[in-house]
């Protein structure tokens, strides 16, 4: 089996490339060498490759940010995607996308399942949702993983950013109305690499289990790492950013339970394993 991995050096495609390592031959490109906004060499590449399995875990993930650069976030998660979605049909490659928690509105109150009607608020959602219809209307048969609050050793994550602060200053404040699943790459690598494994075809919600606000998050964290900071439970509305996000974006795994006969341990074990390494 072949497999090209995309956004090879971030921080999910790292683990996931240590989880294939020695079962199949993996071809790892990034954005210096394989721009998947380039529609020509996506496609040339594909079929140059033929790999057996195309993931995609490059995008533009800096939410905030996709606000006021909104053409380049419907360029990368949209048309990006688009591109690796025509290459795919070419080759006959399957595709499996990484998506987000944030194609919900969050205005739920039990959690999300695969069906439920998407309504993202924030263009990072909307550039999001815009690669899966893509993918939905270029290919029959894909896979596309949604999934949530990520943290993994190989980029700049929630974790190390508190657990830094927490050592420098005497209070923090975190906003504590804004419930999800924390999530961590080595667990999600598996979880590709399970629902690869059974030939699943559609969309997975994928987290590690339990849910937590961003406060209780770093709580836990400081907790782990003897952060010494006060931590301030605040609103959304006194800590704004420029991108609204979902006050409740929690997922339904049961369906890749069901799948693979897995299911993701508890996030804290998630964090103290990803603090241990």
């Amino acid at each position: 089996m072949k497999m090209l991995v995309t956004g090879s050096r971030g921080m999910l495609a790292a683990d996931l490339i240590k989880k294939f390592e020695g079962t199949c031959e993996i071809i790892g490109r990034d954005v210096h060498d394989f721009d998947i906004c380039n529609r020509g060499l996506v496609i040339d590449e594909i079929k140059k490759e033929k790999p057996d399995y195309v993931i995609n875990c490059a995008a533009y993930t800096n939410v905030d940010n996709c606000e006021t650069e909104k053409d380049l976030a419907f360029e990368v998660n949209g048309e990006g995607v688009k591109n690796l979605a025509l290459g795919c049909k070419e080759t006959g490659s399957l595709l499996c996308h990484i998506s987000t928690d944030f194609v919900f509105d969050g205005k739920k109150d039990v959690p999300y399942v695969e069906t439920d009607t998407v309504n993202p608020l924030s263009v990072y959602g909307k550039s999001k949702l815009k690669g899966e219809k893509n993918i939905q209307e270029v290919l029959e048969d894909y896979l596309i993983v949604r999934t949530s609050w990520l943290f993994g050793r190989a980029g700049k994550n929630f974790v190390e950013t508190i657990s830094s602060l927490s050592k420098e200053k005497e209070v923090l404040d975190v906003v504590n109305d804004q419930t999800g699943s924390p999530t961590f790459t080595v667990d999600l690598s598996m979880a590709i690499k399970a629902l690869i494994d059974v030939s699943a075809r559609g969309i997975y919600h994928v987290c590690n289990s339990g849910i937590c606000t961003w406060f209780d998050f770093a709580c836990k964290i400081c907790e782990l790492t003897g952060g010494t900071a006060a931590i301030n439970p605040v609103s959304s509305d006194k800590h704004r950013r420029p991108a609204v996000r979902p006050g409740y974006s929690v997922m339904d795994c049961s369906k890749f339970k069901v799948k693979t006969g897995l299911a993701l341990q508890p996030w804290e074990d998630a964090l103290k394993e990803y603090l241990d390494q």
